[in-house]
């Protein structure tokens, strides 16, 4: 059975999801205002059980603390410096990271950095950009007249609700305990971190990948209501794998979730490639 740990880091006390298993470590980081159990069917997937998954929440998220310095933690930054924390602390030897929505923005930085070394890098439900408007409106569906929860600080009920909703639900249906993390989560992680990419801090996600040595993935839901598929075609992408960009039909923004029988086998043939 997986444990649950609990890991000091300059970030505040980190919870940990991992399962011991003896075969390569696989880092699984979550999205924005989402938390560990997010990645509950990878956790019960035959298909994964001989690696080691490793599922953190990010510091404000699910059973961690919040962070003691918002302004550097709740940024990509931050987010990738926690990674390169926990990789050391646990002693993982060039993990393979999958990262979801923020998660894969926080696994760009972590291998942009090159401070912990990682084997493969897949992300989903994350263009990666260049931290211009320009780019941003390129890469994202964003509506000037919708109101941007992703950098909301204070949740309402029915925030929470479509908030969980659109981000994670299956077959048109919020698990309880994700949506209670949705209203857990610090207010600030949202409004720190979406003020840090339009201010320009993160790096150049496009150059990452156009200078990455390892292996890399992409896999989005072909129903993904956040992002603009196309944008994913117009990537320098030379260390992309053989099965190339995949579009995973009848998922939207968390593949891993709501089609999991299709993506627990990809994950695992990605694994065993890097």
């Amino acid at each position: 059975m997986p444990d649950t740990i609990r890991l000091d880091s300059p970030f505040g006390t980190i919870a940990i999801r991992d399962s011991r298993g003896s075969g390569r470590p696989v880092l699984l980081v979550h999205g924005n205002s989402a938390c560990k159990e997010a990645f509950a069917p990878q956790f019960d997937a035959p298909e994964l059980a001989g690696f080691r998954l490793i599922a953190p929440d990010l510091p404000g998220h699910g059973a961690s603390d919040d962070a003691p310095d918002p302004g550097s933690a709740y940024t990509f930054a931050g987010y990738a410096a926690l990674l390169e924390h926990l990789i050391a602390a646990l002693g993982l030897e060039a993990p393979v990271v999958f990262g979801w929505s923020l998660g894969g923005h926080a696994a760009l930085e972590l291998a942009g950095r090159g401070k912990a070394p990682v084997a493969g890098v897949m992300i989903s439900g994350t263009p990666p950009v260049t931290p211009t408007l320009d780019c941003l409106m390129q890469a994202f569906n964003i509506d000037p007249a919708a109101e941007n929860l992703t950098a909301k600080r204070d949740f309402t009920e029915e925030d929470a609700q479509a908030y969980a909703l659109h981000t994670g639900a299956v077959d048109g249906a919020v698990d309880p305990h994700l949506l209670a993390m949705v209203k857990r989560t610090d207010g600030r992680a949202r409004e720190t971190m979406f003020g840090s990419v339009v201010a320009g801090a993160p790096l150049d996600e496009r150059q990452i990948v156009a200078d990455m040595l390892v292996p890399f993935a992409v896999v989005n839901g072909a129903e993904d209501p956040f992002i603009k598929p196309d944008y994913f075609d117009t990537l320098t992408a030379p260390s992309l794998w053989s099965e190339g960009i995949v579009r995973l039909q009848g998922a939207g923004h968390a593949p891993f979730r709501q089609t999991p029988g299709a993506f627990n086998p990809l994950l695992a043939r990605f694994v065993q490639a890097c």
